[in-house]
């Protein structure tokens, strides 16, 4: 039988607490507070509270209870069509409401499959079982700040949650090299993030607004649903130009650029002159290497010079290799959306180390991708530019406005 832990101090940090003057009560001369959660008052009952461990089952948990075999097979029976107990997953917290006298009956069972909502089964008086869900509240936040590390740092200098920085990085995956993002580099981002019961932090909700200083100039980022009603939401600068281009600005997401598109260069294998006709992105054996657009894998294989490579049609203009690879994880043939994973990092081929050499063609020549400019998808239709700029300029004010007075500080 697995040890369970008894709370025997009725605080409970992770939860709110309603209580008043006349709720308080006292024990030994000392007030001790009264906790409610899950509708239950902590201190009118016996509380245990866990998680659900290996091997533990529905049963199992009941068992420990005192409750038999048979009578376990009936609740279920009873309670099935409102509480699937198979649905229960290693992790998730449980808690046991048992009565305060030496019988420590069972009283209620109260089961959380995530931290918005959770399951009730009441064995008081006669059995019954409902699922209750939290309420969120959504709350609304501005925040400027300087790079001094990286992004996820700065956010969380910040008081924020840096999955913030996962966001922003997605949006602006393609009008900004974040490799290239210097010291002293300012930001600022009005989001909203959600509270269970106002209190229990869950995240964020929305990004509004961003801008980011890079090379010397604000790009701004403000969401916008061309198609109203369609869901389907597009980000434009402050005027009205998509930040989304047709392709990624690198296939890795964190890596160092060793070695650029050159009419000739000293080859360290080979050791003799000759053009290098791609990118060199170094990265730590087995990083994931992304398709930098959607298209159709047009060859996988292996060459003595390439390596592992993998390469990409993206439409009659365009296609790009990936090359060194120490594994392929596609096959000809197959459809990939941007962003997709295609393959690992190696060294593979002609290579003194792992990295990935990213090639790129334009019209069956090969360029550098880093020198040319590519299109924008999905611009802004023009009869959309007036909702989108009185929708842009009051967002757009505010995150200036917070800034310089992050300035002055």
């Amino acid at each position: 039988m697995k040890k369970r832990i008894l709370l025997l101090s009725l605080v409970v940090t992770f939860f709110s607490c309603n209580k008043s003057e006349e709720e308080i009560v006292f024990e030994q001369g000392k007030p001790i507070p009264v906790v409610e959660q899950f509708g239950f008052k902590y201190n009118d009952f016996n509380v245990l509270n866990d998680t659900i461990q290996t091997g533990d089952t529905f049963g199992s948990i009941l068992n420990q209870q005192n409750i038999g075999d048979q009578e376990v097979y009936n609740i279920v029976e009873k309670v099935k069509d409102s509480f699937d107990v198979r649905i229960m997953r290693i992790g998730k917290p449980f808690t046991i409401f048992r009565s305060k006298d030496r019988y420590k009956k069972l009283q209620a069972f109260v089961y959380q499959p995530d931290r918005g909502s959770y399951f009730v089964i009441d064995f008081r008086d006669s059995l019954h079982v409902y699922k209750k869900i939290r309420p969120i509240v959504i709350k609304r936040k501005t925040i400027a700040g300087s790079l001094d590390g990286s992004l996820s740092e700065a956010i969380e200098k910040e008081g924020v949650d840096a999955s913030l920085a996962s966001k922003i990085t997605k949006i602006y995956a393609w009008s900004i090299d974040f490799f290239k993002l210097k010291k002293g580099d300012k930001f600022g981002i009005t989001f909203t993030e959600r509270f269970i019961e106002d209190t229990i932090y869950d995240g964020v909700e929305d990004l509004e607004a961003a801008f980011f200083e890079y090379k010397g100039k604000k790009i701004y980022a403000f969401p916008f649903e061309q198609n109203q009603g369609s869901g389907k939401i597009d980000y434009f600068d402050d005027e009205g130009k998509a930040l989304k281009n047709f392709f990624l600005k690198a296939p890795l997401k964190y890596v160092n650029i060793t070695s650029r598109f050159a009419k000739s260069r000293f080859h360290p294998v080979q050791m003799i002159w000759k053009a290098h006709k791609g990118t060199d992105y170094a990265a730590p054996t087995g990083t994931p290497i992304m398709t930098t657009a959607s298209g159709v894998v047009e060859q996988t294989g292996f060459t003595a010079g390439n390596g592992n490579f993998v390469k990409v049609k993206h439409d009659r203009t365009y296609s790009t290799q990936y090359l060194h690879m120490s594994k392929i994880l596609v096959r000809r043939g197959q459809r990939v959306n941007q962003g997709d994973v295609i393959g690992k990092v190696g060294s593979t081929g002609l290579a003194t180390g792992p990295h990935v050499c990213y090639r790129f063609w334009k019209n069956g020549v090969q360029v550098d991708a880093l020198r040319l400019k590519l299109p924008n998808s999905e611009p802004m239709d023009k009869r959309n530019l007036p909702r989108f700029l009185s929708l842009m300029k009051p967002l757009k004010r505010e995150l200036d406005s917070v800034a310089q007075l992050k300035d002055k500080k």
